[in-house]
């Protein structure tokens, strides 16, 4: 019996404001945030997390609130980016300097 790998699903940064304002108008009138999720076809998680997302960047453009695809803001994704590369780079920097201290040994 195999296991079939579920699908991520990519929600549009509209669809996500959608969500937490219909999740807000339900809830207000006393309908459960499982209920809500149910309905939008989301985990319940997930909803809670977009509404933390709106709330923090309240009053900005739908793409500021959540940029990308469901991927990390540019500047945040640039930083993790430019520090694997950096990482990297002083790897390959120790590397060569035991290899020249290996060939200076040598060559004496």
């Amino acid at each position: 019996m195999a296991i079939q790998k579920r699908q991520r699903r990519i929600f549009s940064a509209e669809f996500k404001l959608e969500a937490v304002r219909r999740m807000q108008e339900r809830r207000a009138s006393g309908v459960s945030l499982n209920q809500v999720a149910r309905e939008l076809g989301v985990v319940p998680d997930v909803l809670r997390s977009w509404a933390r997302q709106a709330e923090a960047r309240a009053g900005a453009a739908p793409h500021d609130v959540f940029p990308g695809q469901g991927r990390l803001p540019t500047e945040q994704e640039a930083l993790r980016q430019l520090q694997r590369e950096n990482a990297r780079l002083q790897q390959e920097n120790a590397f060569l300097k035991k290899a020249a201290a290996y060939f200076a040994k040598e060559s004496r």
